[in-house]
């Protein structure tokens, strides 16, 4: 029996002061997980991330799947954190890739590559000003101004031309990018495609709730199961196929661009809810479940023998 650690925020574990709103999704992504792993010989345990390190030796590896917090003030010292679990057992994904995809510039890094990304400009410190040059830049009157380290929709702003500029505290604190916003978001929603070692897993659609934009369920959004086709499939396995190496786990989002193409919005390689009540199960056993395990093993073994 293997012993992995599924690393989680403190707001999301059992007991916790304040528990985020939607901690019921770290219940089920562990029932989930469990489901798969334990027909595998993989017995997974919650592990508060900011102790990963202390309890490292215990585990044959270590997944921060859960890490909710991260971006909030966190970023160094999770990062330094996970560093120091990988010099005992393997961090999957490994620290280099999760100090990569923690900045959001990795979009452009991914255009630059082919990709087909939706447009981002990054900005320090975001302002009115640089709001009217993305109003210009991207042939719109109405912009998403995000974190360049963040995630959930933490401290993200729709703004419209004309209306008043956002309060400080409901902007990214420091460095933002800027894209466009797109009404596909509204009137169709958008896609999730998920990943593990690189195989296609299943897929979602993510929806907000009326005269909203945000697909999270923090914010009232809702998904449902999606079998995107198979040019659908093609398309994020070529986004994804733009990486050196292929993620133990990755979650692609797709927005419709106003070509009608799907374009990556975010590749979710840190912490990415799973979403795995989408994937199918076949007597009461979560096959995404199985995937993920199956490659987490194998990995497991590539590293043993590395050494």
């Amino acid at each position: 029996m293997m012993r992995i650690g599924l690393l989680a925020s403190a707001n999301l574990l059992p007991g916790a002061g304040e528990k985020r709103a939607d901690a019921f999704e770290f219940d089920e992504e562990l029932a989930s997980l469990r489901s798969g792993f334990e027909t595998l010989g993989l017995q997974l345990d919650p592990v508060l991330w900011d102790e990963a390190d202390d309890h490292a030796p215990g585990f044959d590896a270590l997944l921060p799947l859960m890490v909710w917090d991260y971006f909030e003030g966190h970023e160094a010292r999770f990062l330094a954190t996970m560093a120091r679990a990988a010099e005992v057992t393997p961090v999957l994904n490994p620290p280099d890739l999760l100090r990569w995809n923690s900045d959001k510039l990795y979009l452009d890094e991914m255009a630059r590559r082919g990709a087909k990304v939706i447009p981002t400009r990054r900005v320090d410190g975001v302002t009115p000003a640089d709001a009217q040059a993305a109003f210009k830049a991207f042939g719109t009157d109405r912009i998403v101004i995000k974190p360049q380290v963040g995630g959930g929709a933490w401290r993200q702003a729709l703004y419209g031309k004309g209306e008043p500029w956002p309060d400080a505290d409901a902007l990214p604190p420091e460095g933002a990018l800027i894209q466009p916003f797109l009404p596909s978001v509204q009137s169709e929603g958008e896609y999730s495609f998920l990943y593990f070692g690189g195989r296609f897993s299943h897929a979602l659609l993510k929806t907000a709730k009326p005269g909203d934009y945000r697909i999270q369920s923090l914010y009232g959004g809702s998904e449902a199961t999606y079998q995107p086709s198979a040019d659908e499939i093609a398309g994020a396995d070529a986004i994804l196929a733009t990486l050196d190496d292929a993620p133990l786990y990755a979650r692609v989002d797709l927005l419709r661009g106003l070509d009608g193409q799907l374009a990556l919005i975010e590749l979710e390689m840190i912490e990415p809810y799973l979403y795995l009540p989408h994937a199918e199960v076949v007597d009461g056993v979560n096959q995404g479940a199985v995937r993920l395990g199956e490659e987490l093993i194998a990995r497991i073994a590539e590293d043993r023998k590395a050494d």
